[in-house]
């Protein structure tokens, strides 16, 4: 179990929860265009070293939205649930954390990720520059 939670942040459903490239609200698609935020993100320290962000995974199925993550990141899970991660070419995964679980992921993943529990899921994701 502990492997499935350091692999949140280490390959497919990659660079955390997500670095759909996000800025001011605004994420990524794996081709570089830009799409709106389909989940809350706040950036809340960003220097040239690194960038904080505040992800909330809404209740519910709801995808993110197909994204890569120009960075590689750590996680640090603030609130308990459970994430399903889809990869391109590799099976769907789902992945249940507790509360300061923390992971690391490699640059350039690309993913989607859902929240199919009934409560919001908080992460923070370092990012690393």
């Amino acid at each position: 179990m502990h492997s499935r939670r350091m692999a949140f942040f280490a390959g497919a459903a990659a660079g955390a929860v997500v670095t759909a490239i996000a800025l001011g609200g605004r994420s990524a698609l794996a081709d570089g265009s830009p799409q709106a935020a389909k989940y809350p993100i706040k950036v809340v320290l960003e220097n040239n070293r690194v960038r904080v962000r505040d992800v909330t995974f809404p209740p519910g199925v709801k995808e993110t939205g197909l994204h890569t993550h120009e960075f590689p990141h750590v996680g640090v899970i603030l609130t308990a649930g459970s994430l399903t991660f889809t990869e391109p070419g590799k099976p769907t995964e789902t992945t249940k954390f507790e509360t300061g679980s923390v992971g690391f992921r490699e640059a350039n993943v690309t993913h989607e990720v859902a929240n199919p529990d009934k409560t919001p899921m908080r992460v923070i994701e370092v990012e690393l520059k």
